[in-house]
């Protein structure tokens, strides 16, 4: 690293926006989320913060003036918000009588979306910030190191500098080449079974008299950011937790960042009852991609979730040619949906020797696990049989 400086950085308004979101779109799998509008949001409106357990030290490598390589590191003391659960890690520490907390994260808070995490100019610089990190961690004398949900490049630069691999299975929804014509298209390459399944959920909510609009951008209406928020914030707390995220996060969104979000909004009798919230991909350069994030509802109706989270931006990708719609983390019914099975993948370094012998020992037996889990659902397929 002779050529090179190492500055961590105590917020994200330290670091230029237009270097971060230059080296960001140079990478192989760009995410939204870790677009410089999107963590100053996160960081600013205080739902990653240090208040609430997200210290920010992002990790950057500069060779003179030039950013060559950067990262969204935190420091954290606790494990929520990361969709990579490791709970048993830290209980196992407590009982040792050791701290696992504070750790270092790198991720989109509360965002389990795979894309590129590790931003640099080339290969051998996203090697050598990898290598920077474990000198942050062990210079601080942190217990671990996680970077969540990497891009491909993320992961073989992990790999070359010693970090342990976790897999974990999501569920995307693909569009076919050269694509769908229309959704009744989509619907004609499932089984007989599923296809029927999909019309009758569909055909509740219709008959339920539930319409749905869609806006995006600068497009979505102040009232329907507010609207949205009563329902995010609604469903957060039927299970019994406040939501992580801000209603001023969503303003900046929408002040710094609209053409990330696409917003559906059912009604009923002219009255809004529920929403749901589709993050896009925001490089022109790359394939349309949709992500699933928020929903919520201030009514229950029989299957509006399916039709407000999945048949409903379904339907928007076929019609403006979206390559993919990502489902978020978890959920084996959304097969039923046609979200298939894709296996993401995050790193790990733990500090104490003893400790990282047993978690290496534990992600051989965990990933061996989720081969047999992933072979088991492609035989559940809903599409039809070749």
């Amino acid at each position: 690293m002779n050529d090179y400086v190492i500055r961590v950085l105590a917020s994200p308004s330290d670091i230029d926006p237009q270097a971060w979101n230059a080296l960001l779109a140079a990478q192989p799998e760009p995410s939204p989320f870790m677009r410089h509008e999107y963590l100053a949001a996160m960081h600013d409106s205080g739902s990653a913060s240090p208040e609430r357990g997200w210290t920010p030290q992002f990790v950057t490598l500069w060779r003179g003036e030039v950013l060559e390589a950067a990262c969204a590191l935190y420091l954290k003391d606790h494990s929520y918000g990361e969709y990579v659960f490791d709970w048993a890690w830290a209980n196992a520490y407590e009982q040792h009588g050791l701290a696992y907390y504070p750790k270092a994260v790198v991720a989109a808070p509360f965002t389990p979306v795979p894309g590129a995490r590790l931003l640099a100019r080339d290969a051998p610089s996203r090697t050598l910030l990898v290598q920077a990190l474990v000198a942050v961690c062990k210079e601080q004398e942190l217990s671990s190191l996680h970077l969540l949900f990497g891009a491909n490049a993320d992961i073989a630069a992990c790999t070359e500098a010693g970090l342990m691999l976790r897999h974990t299975v999501q569920f995307h929804w693909t569009n076919t080449q050269p694509g769908y014509t229309d959704f009744d298209a989509f619907l004609a390459s499932l089984s007989h079974d599923k296809r029927k399944k999909i019309r009758q959920e569909r055909r509740k909510v219709a008959e339920a008299g539930v319409s749905f609009r869609w806006s995006r951008g600068t497009d979505i209406a102040a009232a329907d950011w507010d609207f949205f928020y009563r329902c995010y914030e609604r469903t957060y707390r039927e299970h019994g937790n406040p939501p992580y995220l801000t209603r001023d996060f969503f303003q900046r969104m929408a002040d710094t960042l609209p053409e990330a979000w696409l917003l559906f909004v059912a009604e009923r009798d002219g009255h809004p009852i529920a929403t749901s919230l589709i993050a896009l991909s925001t490089d022109e350069a790359q394939p349309l991609v949709a992500y699933g994030r928020y929903w919520g509802a201030l009514e229950r109706v029989d299957c509006l979730h399916f039709e407000a989270c999945y048949y409903q931006p379904i339907a928007w990708c076929i019609a403006h040619g979206a390559v993919r719609f990502e489902g978020g983390a978890q959920g084996e019914h959304k097969m039923a949906r046609a979200l298939m099975p894709v296996r993401t993948t995050s790193a790990h370094w733990l500090a104490h020797p003893s400790f990282a012998d047993a978690v290496e020992r534990f992600l051989e037996r965990e990933g061996a696990g989720i081969e047999n889990y992933m072979d088991h659902l492609g035989e559940r397929s809903p599409f039809k049989a070749a």
